[in-house]
């Protein structure tokens, strides 16, 4: 199983960026599909966005499409999104997912074998 350390949470005023990273443990994160989902509070647990092993394929929500960018280093093993524009209504603890053995667009959060413990993202109005 892959361990996953989440970073770059915090607080930010609505319109601002953030960069969140995802450092992963074990030979298997760089063979199969990772993710981000996002869990607001009394809500289920929400894809955000997923890459393909290689990194040359991405996908997104709907919510989130023009604003994320999700993007990964094999060589660091290293997951990333960089949220730009950020509103009030995507703040939520973030987590990221690797071992991803689905199908694209890998937005099935059972489709992951491993995950990280999450980072807070608030966004304020």
């Amino acid at each position: 199983q892959v361990q996953l350390v989440e970073s770059g949470g915090g607080l930010v005023q609505a319109g601002g960026s953030l960069r969140l990273s995802c450092a992963a443990s074990g030979r298997t994160f760089s063979s199969y599909a990772a993710g981000w989902f996002r869990q607001a509070p009394g809500k289920e647990r929400e894809f955000v966005a997923a890459i393909s092993w290689t990194g040359g394929a991405t996908y997104y929500a709907g919510s989130v499409k023009g604003r994320f960018t999700i993007s990964r280093d094999n060589a660091k093993n290293t997951l990333y999104v960089q949220m730009n524009s950020l509103k009030p209504e995507d703040t939520a603890v973030y987590y990221c997912a690797a071992e991803g053995r689905g199908r694209p667009p890998y937005s099935d959060r059972l489709g992951y074998g491993s995950w990280g413990q999450g980072t807070q993202v608030t966004v304020s109005s």
